[in-house]
């Protein structure tokens, strides 16, 4: 299983583990794109962090070459971009924008990695 792949799982796996509805996902070549809804009683930043770490953690258990091939040996940048669904950025229009970057093509990138465990 490729790494991009086995990323895509963990997420999954992770936001049912937390009780985190993913809406819509996409695993891109350099980022990740999720509208994901949570309880009230999690912050935004929470959720980052829950997501990051253990889908990071996972995959390097995973793919024990994969930090040696990575700038820095990290697998995700410290910051991320958030925006809530409201009236002007709606639930369609976020999801109609993570699907159209599922179908574009993107260059090589870290999540590109094709190593085997």
């Amino acid at each position: 299983m490729e790494v991009k792949e086995r990323a895509e799982q963990l997420i999954k796996e992770i936001c049912e583990d937390y009780g985190l509805e993913i809406i819509e996902l996409e695993v891109g070549q350099e980022h990740i794109h999720i509208l994901v809804s949570f309880p009230p009683t999690k912050s935004i930043g929470e959720v980052v962090r829950i997501i990051k770490s253990h889908s990071g953690r996972g995959l390097f258990r995973e793919f024990p070459g994969l930090k040696k091939r990575l700038w820095a040996g990290e697998l995700w940048e410290d910051g991320y971009f958030a925006r809530t669904v409201g009236d002007r950025m709606t639930q369609q229009v976020i999801e109609q924008y993570i699907k159209h970057h599922r179908d574009l093509e993107q260059g090589p990138a870290q999540l590109d990695l094709k190593l085997r465990s």
